[in-house]
């Protein structure tokens, strides 16, 4: 068994190594200078498992992905699994309007054509495993967040919305603490008033947990209602941490007391690790 991490997951790529006791793979990799991407297998991976890990987000990031499932194959590795800690498009996985496509299906008709078996983190929705044409699964970040926080000392674990209250029954059933939700309702195309479910935060520490933080919209909005309520503190915390445009900025403004995040996607507050999730599939 090979291990071949793609730039954008080498930190996941050498956790999982460790935790199999499988080498990861000699390569080379470069960006040539028109910017696309350059792969060669060094090792010999000849009728051997090789598993790939890479987040498909953003955009080149999928471009490595298929380079490198190909580089894997034209080796001709007896078994290819992917391991994508963060699956890019995986929101769009339904035509919302006429002449849409529908993303998630695509990216994953794409990602099957060189793989046996595709392992992702949190997805959005569990029934975009079903757009791959090869085996496919998931694991869940959950109990590892819930370790984390469970070190702050948190009275109350919430989902900022109902379809995400599973994940916080889970957290807190880890962290032996209580749990809900935060009530969404639209008020019309463009305003969304977000308040707590019948809670009392009074001078409690509060964690507010969910799958993705994008824009930061809806967690900054709970945060505000949660100090209004009272909330001593107020912990946000997620899988996967896009934080695009001013997302961190509208927490902090908001009061956030702290950002946890994994490193499905790297970056500043990727404070868990999701190598222990997916080390199952393996033994």
């Amino acid at each position: 068994m090979y291990i071949i991490g793609g730039t954008a997951s080498k930190t996941v790529a050498e956790d999982l190594s460790k935790s199999l006791k499988a080498p990861i793979a000699e390569t080379i990799s470069k960006r040539f200078p028109d910017n696309e991407f350059y792969f060669r297998i060094v090792d010999d991976v000849k009728d051997e498992h090789v598993i790939i890990v890479q987040t498909t987000y953003p955009d080149n990031n999928i471009i490595e992905l298929f380079i490198i499932q190909n580089a894997v194959e034209e080796a001709k590795a007896k078994e290819i699994s992917i391991v994508i800690p963060y699956f890019g498009y995986a929101r769009q996985d339904t035509k919302f309007k006429d002449g849409e496509p529908i993303s998630a299906k695509a990216m994953a008709n794409l990602i099957s054509l060189n793989a046996d078996r595709v392992i992702t983190v949190d997805p959005h929705k569990e029934h975009i495993l079903d757009f791959f044409s090869t085996s496919a699964h998931s694991c869940t970040a959950v109990p590892e967040l819930a370790k984390y926080l469970k070190n702050k000392k948190i009275d109350m674990i919430l989902a900022p919305d109902k379809g995400a209250l599973n994940r916080a029954k889970e957290a807190a059933k880890i962290m032996k603490c209580d749990f809900d939700y935060m009530e969404k309702t639209r008020i019309d195309g463009e305003t969304i008033e977000i308040k707590p479910k019948n809670l009392d935060a009074v001078d409690k520490n509060v964690a507010i947990i969910d799958d993705i933080i994008s824009t930061g919209g809806t967690m900054a909005k709970s945060i505000v209602e949660l100090k209004k309520y009272g909330a001593k503190n107020v912990y946000v915390a997620c899988t996967h941490g896009l934080f695009a445009g001013e997302a961190v900025k509208k927490l902090t403004t908001a009061g956030c007391t702290e950002i946890i995040s994994t490193d499905t996607i790297v970056g500043q507050f990727s404070k868990v690790k999701v190598a222990s999730c997916l080390k199952s599939f393996f033994i």
